[in-house]
Order: structure tokens, then sequence, then C-alpha cells
């Protein structure tokens, strides 16, 4: 048994550590989402949080000090990711009805979302944008066990050009103030990525292009050039973190392709040209192709502008077609739901419009799991239920291989070991 030394009153005193805790969950189905097999009676082990093994549950035993879940009649898969939420954003409450609340009204009802989330069955999120450093706060209370939420991968402030879609151009010049994320150079762009990384950021967002929720900018327009997002994407890497680049535009696309950009968020426009570079330079697309319904559906009633319902409408359907492209012609795609933009805790709807769209079922199922887990280069934590990776289960009622609509809503949900749900 581990010891370690404790001082206490000036005296050093010998303690035992803490028995490690083991847990054995076992269902009748475990889908092993990398071969897509299906495995029966799976029991899958898990100390400190982490899998040790998974076993034959009709065969394997085990003492009475290892807790036991049971999921009979479900089937298990590894927790779910989604790779494109905004935690401390409410799709409930849009355009200049934000204005009307405090600054810290935001990171207290992401603590709610946070939960909501991860009941969910998305156990991991990449927060692909917040003010404040926010998203750094929910991890870190999250992370401590003070309050329930997933693991979250956080890009702080997202970097944009001076009036563009990371910037706040709702306001008149009397009350400017500049976005502190807003840079106007190469080198401004390298500064950004330090102190963004000084402070929390675990990967890094940028705006390549204009967007629906921002006004007076086109939702296609470039606005950094081929320059600034080299040298993001080259300092970022230096320091080991992957860029995410809000993206909807053809051009923006191309060229934050080119500058080795790691994923492109939404990539509505996506010329056939521009996607066959995607797969030459395996490129994620990250496309939020449900939140087209939401959004039209609640129009203007929870406060967005028409301006921004105007721009929803031009490039809605376009995006689902360049989606369908994508997908034939090989690019390699994740699960980003854009949650904040359409309720949280509804991110599992995404599920059935990639089928829709062009998807296997298990295709949707690894773009949410083991192709999420690469392209946020943890696939030695998350992604699938294998040895060493964190014990993030989901379970559902029935085949999800055969009826992905399941997964929006999951009958259990673990993490780290730890029933959830």
């Amino acid at each position: 048994m581990l010891k370690k030394i404790i001082a206490a009153g000036g005296a050093l005193l010998l303690a035992s550590a803490a028995p490690a805790e083991t847990v054995v969950v076992t269902a009748d189905h475990m889908v092993e989402v990398v071969t897509g097999k299906t495995i029966d009676y799976p029991a899958v082990f898990i100390t400190d949080g982490r899998i040790t093994s998974v076993a034959d549950a009709r065969t394997v035993k085990w003492g009475s000090d290892v807790k036991h879940i049971d999921l009979s009649g479900q089937t298990i898969l590894p927790g779910l990711i989604d790779m494109h939420v905004h935690l401390t954003s409410l799709a409930e409450i849009g355009g200049y009805r934000g204005l009307q609340y405090t600054d810290s009204f935001w990171q207290a009802v992401g603590v709610a979302n946070a939960k909501k989330t991860l009941e969910a069955g998305f156990t991991s999120v990449r927060n692909v944008g917040s003010s404040d450093f926010d998203d750094v706060g929910l991890r870190e209370a999250i992370d401590g066990g003070w309050i329930e939420g997933p693991r979250v991968t956080t890009a702080t402030y997202a970097i944009g050009a001076t009036g563009g879609h990371c910037d706040d151009n709702s306001l008149p010049p009397s009350l400017d103030k500049q976005q502190p994320s807003v840079i106007n150079s190469p080198e401004e762009a390298r500064a950004k990525v330090r102190w963004l990384h000084k402070y929390g950021a675990q990967v890094i967002k940028i705006c390549a292009t204009g967007g629906v929720f921002s006004l007076g900018d086109s939702v296609g327009g470039q606005q950094l050039s081929l320059e600034e997002m080299k040298a993001i994407a080259e300092e970022a890497h230096m320091l080991h973190l992957r860029v995410a680049a809000h993206a909807h535009g053809d051009e923006g696309i191309r060229t934050a392709i080119l500058a080795g950009i790691d994923t492109i968020e939404h990539a509505s426009l996506a010329s056939d040209e521009t996607i066959k570079l995607a797969v030459v330079h395996h490129t994620w697309f990250d496309m939020d192709i449900y939140n087209d319904d939401y959004i039209l559906a609640t129009g203007t009633s929870n406060g967005t502008e028409q301006e921004s319902l105007d721009k929803e409408k031009a490039i809605g359907l376009k995006q689902r077609q360049t989606f369908q492209r994508a997908v034939k012609a090989g690019v390699p795609m994740l699960f980003g739901s854009d949650a904040g933009v359409y309720p949280h805790g509804d991110n599992g709807k995404q599920f059935a419009k990639m089928v829709e769209w062009g998807m296997t079922p298990l295709q949707a199922i690894r773009a949410a799991t083991s192709s999420a887990a690469e392209a946020l280069d943890k696939q030695a934590d998350v992604g699938t239920l294998a040895v060493g990776r964190y014990g993030d289960i989901v379970a559902v009622r029935g085949d999800p291989l055969a009826d992905v609509t399941l997964l929006e809503h999951p009958s259990a949900v673990i993490k780290g070991g730890v029933r959830i749900k």
C-alpha cells in the first residue's frame, strides 16, 4: 500500500493513502466504436476513474469490495464528446437582451448548463469561446469536484479582427469597447495566443469569417489574413495547442486550411475544391447542422435580430448540403452542436441530422467519440472504452447503431466510474 508523509503540528506522521476504489459496469451490449463491433455482456472495470480491464461478465468474477453498476438490458458506449459548445451562453436570450444581465450572470448559468450537458451523455466538451475566462473557472470548479459537469477543454476568448465576428460590433462608437481578443497584425496575433494560453486556454479559437449572430458583417466574408492565421497556428502549435476556426465562407475556410488550422467550425459554404483540400490536409470539419431548426423555429422571439435570422435562412440549407458533400468526399468529421445557440442538454438531437444528411449511425457516433478524441489529441484519455481511458460511459436502451436517436435520451451516464444519471 502506498504511503505518504504528512506534517502535523511540527511532527512527521506516516499515513496510509486511501485504498483505490474499483467499480465494475456491466450491460447487455457494448459498442466498440473503432471497429463498429457490438460486444455482448461486457464488464468494464474502473479504478480511480480509469478503465483497468474489459472482460466478459459471464465468466469474470469480482469481490464484494468492488462496486457494481448493473445496466442490464442496456447498450453502453464511450462518453460522448461535443466539440463546439458555449456553456456560458443561453439560446433563450438573444440579441440585445443579453445586455440586461450583469457580467457574472453568464458564468452562473454556465454551472447549470454544464450539469445539463453531462446528464445528456456528453462527458467531454470543447468550449470554443467565452468572455472573462468564465470557461476556465467552470473547468476548475468541475475538476475540483465543486460542481457537476463534463471534462472541459477551454478556449477562453476567441481571437478576431476589429469589427469582426469576435469583436463587439453591436454598440455605437460612444460605447465602443474593444474586445480583449482583437488583433490587427501577425505580431499581435502571436502575442494574443501567448496571453490566452497564460490564463487557461487549452485550445485556440479564431474567427476567420463573419457570422450569423454578429451584426453588420457578411456571414461568409473573410476577416483574418493568411499571415495572421499562420501566425496563430504556428504559435499555438509551438505551445502544443490546437486551433479551431469559425469559418462560414469558402475563402476563409480555404485560407484557414492553408494556414494549418486544425478544425473548421461551421464550414457552411465550402466549395468542392476546398473540400478536397480539407481531405488532403486532414483538416477536420465540425459542422452544427441541427441548430438551424431551432433558430428558424424560434425566430426573433428570444431577442435574435432579424438581420441574424436572415443570415441563417440564407446559409442553413447550404450548410447541410455542404455537410453531405464533405462526408461523401471523406473529410474527417466531428460532432459539434454549437449548444448555446440552441438549448444545452439537447446536444444529442444532432445525431439524427447527421444521419439524415449522409452519415451512417456509426460514423455519427465516431464523430462524437474516437474522432473527437483524436482531434482533441486526447486519445489516451477519452473516446473509447479501453484500458487506460477514463471510465466515461453513456448507456441507452436499444441499439444505437440501428436507431441513433436513442442517444438523445441516455438511460445512464457515468463519468470516471461515478454514475451521474
